[in-house]
């Protein structure tokens, strides 16, 4: 919870020992403009998993505006992603929720990429069952504008250097830096990879959702917190 009176104008922070009731009803109307509020771990409440409705009612007692900055748990169907909905609006996506303009592939999950345009794969590793969806990725991606960079080529070698494909890439996403390129490093290994690489700091941003990453690319889930937002309001300029 923030009172902002300018962007990044924070004055005071202040942190609450719990999430819902007086404690923090008492600390929301003391807190001063420019000043931020942070609640105990939302987790510590079952009903915040269950997305119980009583307990996303008591959330929202003292909230005016929703900001959903959230990604990493943008997948869970909880009580602060998806049940405050229900109560008042409006909500806007925060900065790790904004569209990105490129989707950089690579590893196996590529050749089914390249099946589903038409291509020859040989013997490499396919998801059959996943085409449709691979095909409906693409077209999705064709329509907003998004561009798909794959490997223009493969190559069959018998040894390859610990980490070199990964070292390739991380520096091939740094280079892209200050182009008009938003480069966001989501999931754990990838994490690692830039930062060992030394160009963490080149990078547009790094999520720390890696889970509601690889199933937003997967396809597999449907992110309740951003699919929410979405059916809620318009975003809006904050």
């Amino acid at each position: 919870m923030a009172k902002k009176k300018s962007v990044g104008d924070l004055d005071e922070v202040v942190k609450a020992d719990d999430s819902i009731g007086p404690e923090v009803e008492e600390k929301v109307v003391a807190l001063p403009n420019g000043g931020v509020l942070f609640l105990e771990n939302l987790r510590f409440y079952k009903e915040e998993e269950k997305n119980d409705p009583e307990h996303a009612k008591k959330l929202v007692a003292n909230v005016d505006l929703y900001v959903n900055d959230a990604f990493g748990i943008t997948h869970c169907a909880h009580a602060s992603t998806k049940g405050v909905m229900a109560f008042f609006k409006p909500f806007v996506a925060g900065f790790l929720l904004q569209k990105v303009n490129i989707f950089l592939f690579g590893g196996g999950m590529i050749f089914t990429f390249y099946k589903a345009q038409g291509l020859k794969v040989g013997a490499s590793l396919v998801e059959e069952d996943e085409l449709d969806l691979a095909t409906s990725f693409i077209e999705k991606a064709k329509a907003k504008g998004v561009s798909l960079l794959m490997p223009t080529n493969v190559v069959i070698i018998d040894k390859f250097a610990p980490d070199a494909n990964n070292k390739a890439i991380a520096n091939k996403l740094a280079n892209l830096n200050g182009k008009s390129v938003t480069t966001i490093i989501g999931g754990g290994d990838s994490v690692a990879t830039v930062e060992q690489v030394g160009v963490a700091d080149k990078m547009s941003h790094i999520s720390t959702g890696g889970g509601a990453s690889l199933e937003l690319l997967e396809g597999k889930k449907v992110l309740f917190g951003v699919v929410a937002l979405d059916e809620t309001v318009a975003p809006l300029a904050v």
